[in-house]
């Protein structure tokens, strides 16, 4: 019985992955309201380095959950931090080493994201597999950088599925290029302005030649917009959203910032997250991590490179929610099912605004 379950699961979640490559991005929409080009591939792997990795969970009728890592190379982080900052948009929410990132100014683990009440399992699973990488053998202290969002509505959340297996899975089969998107690990029981959230990733090149990227982990609301168009009053989902909710926001970049320059940017995500129509409520977790992968000096950068880093996190970021929606399938769990954002009525939306 247990391996039929497991083929069950498997076949779920290849059936969802399937599903999901179908789905469009935000430029194939029509949507296209940015000044800054994008990288090759869209994504925060355009940044050099970076990896992604997903586990996701679908088990069952309750079960829909999973982790997502990213690292910002492939070596032993701790003994090659990067420098890092987080910056806490609104504080409902529980991100775990944030403190240690802001005093020093470094990140020494992979990143990873998942569901709020497996926070402390996925850490105690990130510091087992850092204490194990050759080299850390005499490492008495790891500052596991954990965040979350609440996908209570279609995951038994309670059942703090995601643990060891699941934390080293991502991580091991994380990696450079395309980036799976929508209800994909740690996005994969969650809710975005009443449809389908997920994982969404986009990025930027500037002209002094520097890449930002940005992922998300899309589980908010409030009211809806695309490129300004008023896509959450002309659709209306049957599963309406609320205000509150969370969200994820992980900023790379190769640019030579240092720990305050990336707290500036790991801010400008709330710029971007306020595009897409969110006000930042009281019952909101909203959180901005920026690394650097850039290991020589740093120096001081003109402040034109400046500004377009900082241009660079918020259309990246805004375009990121919109891929972590558009790509989402619908998902039945826990006895209710949100769905997809419709495609084809986006699009009429979009072309009744002016064609963005």
């Amino acid at each position: 019985m247990l391996r039929l379950i497991i083929i069950a699961s498997l076949a779920l979640t290849a059936g969802v992955s399937r599903a999901q490559q179908a789905r469009p991005r935000a430029r194939e929409v029509g949507l296209d309201c940015w000044t800054l080009p994008a990288g090759r591939l869209n994504a925060i792997t355009d940044v050099a380095g970076v990896r992604v990795g997903h586990s996701t969970l679908i088990r069952g009728l309750n079960v829909r959950t999973g982790v997502t890592a990213v690292l910002p190379h492939g070596g032993n982080l701790f003994q090659e931090k990067v420098r890092g900052a987080v910056h806490v948009g609104n504080a409902f929410g529980k991100l775990a080493g944030s403190t240690q990132v802001n005093e020093l100014g470094e990140i020494e683990t992979p990143v990873l994201l998942t569901a709020t009440l497996n926070v402390p399992r996925v850490a105690d699973a990130l510091i087992t597999y850092m204490l194990g990488l050759p080299g850390n053998e005499a490492v008495r202290s790891i500052n596991p950088l954990v965040g979350e969002t609440n996908d209570g509505t279609l995951n038994d959340i309670r059942g703090r599925q995601v643990g060891v297996d699941e934390v080293t899975a991502a991580i091991r089969g994380a990696g450079g290029g395309p980036v799976e998107e929508g209800a994909v690990g740690a996005g994969t029981g969650t809710i975005a302005f009443g449809w389908k959230g997920g994982i969404g990733t986009a990025s930027r090149q500037t002209a002094a030649g520097h890449t930002v990227g940005v992922l998300v982990q899309s589980n908010f609301g409030g009211d809806l917009r695309m490129c300004g168009a008023p896509v959450g009053r002309e659709l209306r989902p049957r599963a309406p959203g609320t205000a509150d909710g969370s969200i994820m926001l992980v900023v790379a970049t190769d640019a030579p910032a240092d720990h305050r320059l990336l707290q500036r940017l790991a801010a400008r995500t709330m710029w971007g997250l306020a595009r897409t129509g969110s006000s930042g409520s009281h019952g909101s977790g909203d959180y901005g991590i920026a690394f650097s992968t850039h290991r020589g000096p740093v120096g001081v950068m003109p402040s034109d490179a400046v500004s377009a880093l900082l241009l660079a996190v918020v259309e990246a970021s805004e375009e990121a929610i919109y891929n972590s929606m558009l790509k989402a399938v619908s998902v039945t769990g826990n006895g209710r099912t949100i769905e997809a954002i419709p495609v084809e009525r986006v699009r009429a939306v979009l072309a009744k605004a002016g064609g963005r």
